[in-house]
């Protein structure tokens, strides 16, 4: 592999405005800070507002953002991440299960 290949990627508005968007791509070398072979971003916002996301921005690694607060966040596996983001998602975003 050369180039980066979508691997997931999901976006839904839900009828109060949230948004939900997930894309998960592999890469053929591990961005910088992270030690495994996924580039991701999962977001949920409202009105503009970042409530939840994941990411591992380049030189940043694998990191979490609640309600503004930024921390690290342990990488595992592709069904782990999707798993914890849906379960902060509903723990901070006001999403309903």
């Amino acid at each position: 592999m050369t180039k980066a290949e979508r691997y997931y990627q999901l976006k839904e508005v839900l009828d109060d405005g949230t948004i939900i968007e997930m894309s998960v791509w592999v890469v053929p070398a591990p961005v910088a800070g992270s030690d495994h072979s996924f580039k991701y971003r999962l977001y949920c916002g409202r009105d503009g507002e970042r409530l939840v996301g994941y990411d591992n921005e380049r030189g940043k690694g694998d990191h979490k953002h609640i309600l503004g607060k930024e921390t690290s966040y342990r990488f595992k596996t592709v069904e782990k991440l999707v798993s914890d983001f849906l379960a902060d998602v509903r723990k901070y975003g006001g999403v309903k299960s």
